[in-house]
């Protein structure tokens, strides 16, 4: 079993890890074992690369700009750069 030596752990944190330690009858190595494991788990659940998409794939949209795509307003085909040049130049 691999062996973690965390240098300059702040005191405060120390004696807060040792209370939840004691309230859940567990040794302090325990306890620290059992929060990096949900913290994992948690973040396990949550990260974008276990689903394979970003996080503004998994995004939810406003409802109001869900009909706006559902009703191919922005499927015009033009490109946003041609028309921000094109009122670049326009000026």
């Amino acid at each position: 079993m691999a062996t973690l030596v965390i240098k300059s752990f702040p005191e405060a944190l120390h004696a807060k890890l040792r209370q939840f330690a004691a309230a859940h009858r567990r040794s302090v190595t325990q306890e620290t074992i059992h929060l990096i494991e949900t913290a994992i788990a948690a973040e396990e659940q949550s990260s974008p690369t276990t689903t394979g998409q970003s996080k503004w794939a998994n995004r939810k949209l406003l409802p109001e700009y869900e009909a706006m795509i559902a009703t191919g307003a922005f499927s015009g085909g033009t490109d946003s750069t041609q028309i921000i040049s094109e009122e670049r130049d326009a000026r």
